[in-house]
């Protein structure tokens, strides 16, 4: 008995997180003080608690089979565009319409909205948000646009910034082929998704020469956008990397080397950014609205209450929806068929918010 006590208590944590930080890496300690510091009985417990809490992901089986088969079925091509070539690196892009959408030249175009999906900026592709983006076409009257973007360790965030930007500049050279309103854009961002969008945009009004993109297309893009919708965002690196070291998770994520090291936390942070501004760069904010669950422990819903604030501060027109019982994963995956709990929960926020930013209220 002791000894399957000990195995339990002991061998399995250490196993555990001994092979996370093996496969992800070690913490960023000289010598052999980064093993002692992998030891430690408080990292080896909660980096364990973290990587157990990652087994609930399981309960999304028959969702992963859903999107994997509509995604794969030819018969669904009517519902979107797949495999768009688009900006410097050539990646690839689906666009999706609406059933009440305009695909026909002589129709009215429909405001375009870009879903840009999370995944730690080391991870995703689009193939998996098929089904959300497809409902959210249905849902929001829009054209979706999803595209992929460089992720961790193939290119850092500032090439992340520049795949999106592409993209928005792709919509500017593009409406009239696939009918949609390039002056009237919205992007939707679920975890670093909602930071890299909430990045590219402060980027454009910031003319930053990093981007690689005329100045003048930037001040055309920026004044396209028309809002940000973040759900469950990162929007301050440097907190988000204090809670990441609470949770023991600070050197197997692939958060602080996408950002090039701990240095460069404050230039990817929106809220250092937006601490910088000018007023004149403030007021050319469009709005942003931040939806976030209580119940996130990947990202804590503090981090869009404590953006919020800071906008409402600068007078940037901002909108929070706290909402109960809903975690980070799920405020994402519920939004791909309707019949997942939260589906009507959140897509009340995200059309509520949408139909302002496009003036339809």
């Amino acid at each position: 008995m002791p000894v399957a006590a000990g195995v339990l208590l002991v061998g399995v944590p250490y196993s555990i997180s001994l092979a996370a930080q093996w496969l992800y890496g070690w913490p960023n300690k000289p010598g052999c003080r980064k093993y002692i510091e992998a030891l430690r009985p408080r990292r080896i417990y909660c980096l364990t608690r973290a990587v157990l809490e990652t087994l609930k992901y399981l309960q999304y089986g028959k969702l992963y089979f859903q999107w994997k088969l509509w995604y794969k079925n030819d018969e669904n091509r009517k519902h979107y565009e797949k495999g768009i070539t688009f900006g410097r690196r050539s990646n690839k892009m689906d666009l999706y319409y609406s059933p009440q959408g305009a695909r026909a030249a002589g129709d009215k175009p429909v405001p375009l909205v870009v879903f840009i999906y999370g995944g730690a900026w080391g991870s995703g592709d689009r193939s998996i948000y098929c089904l959300l983006a497809r409902r959210m076409a249905e849902e929001l009257g829009a054209t979706v646009a999803c595209p992929d973007y460089v992720t961790y360790p193939k290119g850092n965030v500032l090439c992340m910034v520049q795949d999106i930007t592409d993209c928005l500049v792709w919509a500017r050279e593009n409406d009239k082929k696939y009918n949609f309103d390039k002056d009237n854009i919205v992007l939707v961002g679920h975890s670093a998704g909602a930071h890299l969008s909430a990045l590219a945009i402060l980027f454009l009004i910031d003319c930053r020469d990093e981007l690689f993109v005329e100045a003048g297309m930037q001040r055309n893009v920026a004044k396209a956008i028309k809002g940000l919708i973040g759900l469950s965002g990162v929007y301050n690196i440097v907190d988000h990397y204090e809670h990441e070291q609470m949770r023991a998770v600070e050197y197997v994520s692939t958060m602080h080397k996408a950002m090039n090291g701990v240095h460069n936390f404050p230039y990817y942070s929106p809220e250092h950014i937006l601490n910088t501004f000018s007023q004149d760069k403030l007021e050319r904010i469009p709005p942003i609205s931040l939806i976030h669950g209580t119940n996130d422990i990947i990202v804590p819903a503090e981090s869009s209450i404590k953006f919020s604030q800071l906008l409402t501060s600068l007078c940037v027109k901002t909108a929070l929806y706290i909402l109960p019982n809903i975690d980070h994963t799920e405020i994402v995956t519920d939004l791909m068929v309707p019949d997942r709990h939260f589906y009507h929960a959140v897509y009340s926020c995200i059309k509520q918010e949408y139909n302002k930013l496009i003036g339809v209220c």
